[in-house]
């Protein structure tokens, strides 16, 4: 987009002035920034064979670096990075995030020990928080509520093409064994920060409550922010089915590679690493795209789609995913996660969706930093490091192989548990859409 589109579509234009164009770049840049998120947050996960033999670690060790050790400080330091986005310039904190991130995960590749390792991924979790939280806010102030659930869904994207390019950033670093996992770490967190500076100077500042002009922008104090999500039912139900199907797609994520190394040792490495970022860059964005653009479709006569579109997508995924840990073939194990994977892309958007819609013109970025807050305590900082604790504790009597597959085998239950949050969701979310609409005018 040239700088004069960008300029006529102007910071401080409300959602009918700015063009659709640069709406929808905006809102491609914003999905590359959460693509890099998801690169830096999954590299670990995919070098954990490497990073294990290298430094000598345990599952449990690599358990609290993939979970715990980014969780913590994302969670903790996303709500008063949310509190400064809903005051002030969201474009500048995402550009700082992004850079900051994008730098410790370089910074990881120079890691020669256990305890710089888990400094730069805390480094790289503070980095993170500030990319999601405003980011959501900007979409909601440039798209109408009709098609936000399409938008958020279409920014989740970030997810599945962030993870595929990740997959093949590293096997063909990889390939030959021409470069280590320090080598990858640089290569994938160096170019995160050129994105940042075309974010910083090609996006204007969207304009509070632009989707509505008798939105309420009076600012709203932190403590009644809070408060006021707080009491909103369907919010929590959103909020806790994203956490239990998050917790299941992180583990599984981050020790899926330890899986196959371990139970398919003659698979080839870099078909396995093409094959993860193929399913991920196809069925999981494709899932993903497909929930959003379901409960755009059907929430429009039915709020209940919210809940029941998610909900009706992992009654599939979850058996899906205990059969392949279950099954010899590693090429079947990998069909049948890809099941999972285009099932359980399926709750970003309307997820995303509802917590902005609910949540007044004021706290949108604190509605999602409180989300991820929830989120990423149960699901990125319990999923990874539960199963690397369990399969840890149970390698003695099981060996390394079964240990992880029995690890891995429980993640059935948090999905189940899923699958009921929706559900209870699609219960009761038309009084809480009403409420919000009347709040918001």
């Amino acid at each position: 987009m040239s700088n004069k589109a960008i300029n006529d579509a102007g910071g401080d234009a409300k959602q009918g002035e700015v063009s659709s164009k640069y709406r929808m770049y905006v809102l491609v840049i914003l999905t590359l920034v959460y693509a890099f998120n998801f690169i830096d947050r999954q590299i670990i996960g995919i070098l954990s064979p490497m990073i294990k033999a290298d430094l000598g670690l345990d599952d449990a060790q690599l358990g609290w670096l993939k979970g715990i050790y980014f969780a913590l400080l994302y969670t903790f330091v996303g709500i008063p990075i949310a509190w400064l986005a809903d005051k002030y310039s969201r474009v500048n904190i995402v550009a700082i995030s992004l850079t900051l991130w994008s730098g410790f995960t370089a910074l990881s590749g120079l890691a020669t020990s256990y305890f710089q390792l888990a400094i730069a991924r805390i480094g790289v979790g503070i980095g993170e928080a500030g990319g999601s939280p405003p980011s959501h806010s900007m979409i909601s102030d440039l798209f109408p509520k009709d098609k936000r659930a399409g938008a958020l869904a279409f920014y989740s994207l970030g997810i599945p093409f962030g993870v595929m390019l990740a997959f093949f950033a590293t096997a063909f670093l990889i390939k030959g064994g021409s470069a280590d996992w320090r080598v990858v770490m640089i290569s994938v967190g160096l170019p995160g920060i050129v994105l940042a500076l075309l974010l910083k100077f090609t996006v204007k500042e969207p304009v509070r409550g632009g989707d509505n002009d008798k939105a309420n922008l009076e600012t709203v104090p932190f403590k009644q922010a809070i408060k006021t999500l707080l009491t909103i039912p369907s919010w929590w139900g959103m909020c806790i089915g994203i956490s239990f199907g998050s917790f299941g797609n992180y583990a599984i994520s981050t020790w899926i590679i330890d899986f196959f190394v371990r139970a398919h040792p003659d698979f080839s490495f870099f078909n396995l690493l093409i094959f993860m970022g193929i399913s991920n860059g196809t069925a999981y964005a494709a899932g993903v795209w497909i929930g959003g653009a379901l409960v755009d479709k059907w929430g429009k006569k039915n709020k209940k789609a919210y809940g029941l579109v998610p909900a009706a997508m992992l009654m599939v995924g979850a058996p899906a995913l205990y059969m392949a840990l279950q099954v010899g073939s590693p090429i079947l194990s990998l069909v049948l996660l890809t099941v999972l994977l285009f099932t359980s892309g399926a709750y970003l958007g309307p997820s995303f969706a509802l917590a902005q819609t609910l949540a007044p013109v004021r706290v949108r970025a604190m509605s999602t930093a409180l989300f991820f807050f929830v989120l990423n305590i149960i699901a990125l900082g319990g999923g990874p490091t539960f199963i690397g604790i369990l399969s840890n504790m149970l390698s003695d009597t099981y060996g390394e192989v079964e240990s992880l597959r029995l690890a891995l085998s429980w993640l059935v239950v948090p999905y189940i548990l899923s699958i009921l949050a929706f559900y209870w969701t699609s219960r009761r979310v038309n009084r809480d859409w009403e409420i919000a609409e009347q709040r918001n005018g």
